[in-house]
């Protein structure tokens, strides 16, 4: 007992010998020797632990951490073909797809979960911490998640150079496999809400004729293995195209075509919902690399403004500084452009972008010109070469008595393939099915004498 007292009081009387060192430190050292101490003693914390952790952030400012996600469908693949994981008391469970019993099992926040990599092993940790939603009053707090993974600070090198190259190849190729795409659409002014992608439209079933389904395919192909040639000439990687014709012409089923031959994620780009140019940048820097940005209607969905440029009559009718600020801020055409083609559109690479409209002649000539919108796609009538595709596709036959007649119907009538499309899936029965579009398209048709 006296021996334990001594001990206690050795050790308050140390403790109280540093104190009054550090105290004096702080009050006679010259800031220069101080930050010199300083650094000293952080040196030897960092020598006498033997730990050291890598923190991957959900988000890098305004952009989207590619490590974040790799990590993230890495470890659910671990998950479960890891024993030393078989004590984690919180698991998160999602389904893989919503018509898919198959289910995917995450980490929960705060939970711990080991990895062995080449003899050495990491601890992953699953972090999330509340931030309040921005000054300017957009969206509310929002929840930011960070993973911490842990290893002995004599495989720095090892983590850094190794681990994680091969955790990023490993969920592109788990990405690949499964064959699993999402569409994003922005739920606040600069936030991207995600949800899976399930339109199951391809080349071989979108109704179009195959001289135009060709050129696109050899476009896109073409552009996907010319990594080294965009680098070499100095060019952003990506593609613009703008789709335009009636509504109703397939529009939407070719940009969702062109994803799943791509295994391209979407971006649904809402204008209206954004707010400024700066909310824009943060939603266009917060894509993914592999991505399609769509900005679908663009000649009615906002007024663009070329270059910011304000109407004088409207600056002469503004009093109230707030409302000139606003107007200031809102977004322009030459925001847009700007990520299009300009410095911004270098935030990231093997993207495509793609406008739509129903009216070319009302877009803006800065958004036509050469080196934004590269190619041009007009989304036609339906023609009998797409009938063909969609009688195909509805109810599965390559010929019928009533094709002579409903070829020629469609040669004099202007019908959109989504007009046919409805009336075939009407009715089950093949007869039923193409004597209604018979009497739809000799309906056209004398309308159209009238």
């Amino acid at each position: 007992m006296v021996s334990y007292d001594k001990t206690i009081a050795t050790a308050a009387s140390l403790a109280a010998s540093l104190m009054l060192v550090r105290g004096l430190a702080n009050e006679l050292l010259p800031s220069e020797a101080h930050e010199a101490l300083s650094h000293l003693l952080a040196s030897l914390r960092s020598r006498l632990t033997w730990q050291h952790t890598i923190v991957v952030e959900e988000n890098e400012g305004w952009s989207y951490n590619h490590v974040y996600w790799a990590v993230k469908a890495y470890l659910s693949a671990r998950i479960d073909n890891t024993p030393a994981n078989i004590g984690m008391q919180r698991l998160r469970v999602s389904s893989a797809e919503s018509n898919d019993d198959r289910m995917v099992v995450s980490m929960e926040a705060g939970e711990e979960m080991a990895d062995v990599y080449e003899g050495t092993e990491f601890r992953w940790r699953l972090l999330t911490r509340e931030v309040k939603g921005n000054p300017n009053g957009n969206g509310g707090a929002r929840e930011v998640r960070s993973y911490e993974v842990s290893f002995h600070k004599r495989h720095k090198e090892k983590a850094l150079k190794e681990y994680l190259p091969f955790i990023v190849a490993k969920a592109k190729a788990i990405k690949d496999e499964e064959m699993c795409l999402s569409i994003s659409m922005n739920e606040y002014s600069d936030e991207w809400n995600h949800m899976e992608l399930q339109h199951p439209s391809t080349f071989e079933t979108l109704a179009m004729e195959q001289k135009q389904k060709q050129s696109i395919i050899d476009d896109l192909d073409r552009f996907i293995q010319r990594k080294d040639y965009y680098r070499r000439i100095g060019k952003a990687w990506k593609r613009g195209y703008l789709l335009y014709g009636p509504p109703g012409t397939g529009k939407s089923s070719l940009i969702a075509t062109i994803a799943n031959r791509l295994r391209f994620d979407i971006y649904d780009l809402e204008l209206t919902g954004v707010e400024s140019n700066s909310d824009l940048r943060r939603l266009l820097v917060g894509m993914t690399n592999r991505s399609i940005l769509v900005v679908e209607d663009i000649d009615c969905t906002i007024e663009l403004n070329q270059r910011g440029e304000q109407d004088e009559d409207e600056d002469h009718a503004k009093s109230n500084s707030t409302e000139k600020k606003k107007a200031e801020d809102k977004v322009t055409l030459s925001g847009l452009l700007n990520f299009v083609d300009g410095l911004w559109s270098t935030t990231g690479e093997e993207r495509i972008i793609i406008f739509t409209t129903n009216y070319k002649e009302r877009l803006d000539p800065a958004l036509l010109r050469p080196g934004r919108m590269d190619m041009h796609i007009h989304m036609g009538y339906c023609t009998a070469e797409a009938f063909r595709i969609l009688a195909n596709n509805y109810h599965a036959i390559n010929s019928h008595a009533t094709y002579p007649e409903i070829e020629e119907l469609i040669k004099e009538v202007t019908v959109t393939p989504a007009e046919v499309a409805e009336v075939l899936m009407r009715n089950d029965n093949t007869d039923i099915a193409l004597n209604d579009l018979v009497e739809l398209l000799n309906s056209k048709k004398k309308d159209a004498c009238q």
